[in-house]
């Protein structure tokens, strides 16, 4: 091989990948907004003291939540869409959010076999964060409709999705990791994030529990290293095992099907080119 060949293929070997959205600081902003929101509607049992007013309106919280997430994430894809989602990325994103909402029942949740996390972690390494929030939103939103769950829990799924689909963006090395150090960082990401993804979704019903009903109970007149004690009680014993299938599926698909996958995703962008404007011929 000469050297100008070799120079050649050096470059094309650490040319940065293509990204469907760039974030710019308005996009960064509204995800900002959108996941301390998020927060707030998820670990409000946790954040509000003894005897807060937010306690009194608990029955309240799933549809104001729901109604101010819904709009929130309209926000974020709207000002994601501005910042750069163009056809081609609007398409990618169809394609790759049908396939998603085609693979959630597939195992019915059965024992937690869900195979489309391990697609959401490899689309958002890809991808980036930008397209991986929007794309995990999209994806569960599809999956309601399509199974016909569609509730106040809707738009918390979403939400954790997104951050889901998002955190594999943000792993390091998106230009250079590559080969099976890639595929154990993503299947130690997935096995990690299915937990994380878990424990997220048990804190948007866990205070909705009748509180006589259960010692696992969130109580609003407790004090939080009660209600955390509770709470991670409530975890171990209702949906641990759940957790644990979502997290291993996630791993033994991430690591037998990745790299494929992976190749396939990434030849989809380049030819792709997300970053080239679109322009048409004058007739």
């Amino acid at each position: 091989m000469s050297a100008p060949e070799s120079a050649g293929r050096t470059a094309r070997s650490v040319q940065p990948q293509a990204r469907a959205v760039r974030l710019g600081p308005r996009s960064v902003a509204a995800l900002a907004l959108v996941s301390a929101t998020g927060v707030a509607g998820f670990g409000w049992p946790l954040l509000a003291g003894p005897g807060s007013q937010v306690g009194a309106h608990a029955q309240d919280a799933p549809w104001l939540f729901a109604g101010l997430l819904v709009l929130l994430v309209a926000v974020v894809a709207a000002t994601i869409s501005e910042s750069g989602l163009g056809p081609k990325a609007v398409a990618m994103l169809g394609v790759l959010a049908a396939t998603g909402a085609a693979l959630r029942p597939v195992g019915a949740g059965t024992a937690g076999i869900e195979p489309m996390f391990f697609l959401m972690v490899l689309s958002g390494r890809v991808l980036g964060p930008g397209f991986g929030f929007v794309l995990g939103s999209v994806t569960m939103f599809a999956s309601a409709l399509l199974t016909g769950g569609v509730g106040p829990w809707m738009p918390f799924q979403m939400l954790a999705m997104g951050w889901f689909t998002m955190g594999a963006g943000l792993l390091p090395g998106p230009d250079r990791l590559r080969g099976r150090g890639e595929l154990l960082m993503l299947a130690g990401y997935g096995f990690l994030a299915a937990f994380a993804y878990g424990t997220v979704m048990n804190l948007s019903g866990w205070p909705f529990m009748d509180a006589l009903a259960s010692n696992v109970a969130f109580d609003p007149d407790a004090a939080l290293p009660t209600n955390l004690a509770r709470f991670l009680a409530y975890c171990l014993a209702t949906s641990l095992g759940w957790d644990l299938g979502r997290a291993v599926v996630t791993v033994v698909l991430t690591l037998t099907l990745g790299a494929p996958l992976l190749k396939a995703l990434r030849r989809a962008t380049r030819r792709a080119a997300f970053e080239s404007p679109v322009t048409f011929d004058p007739r």
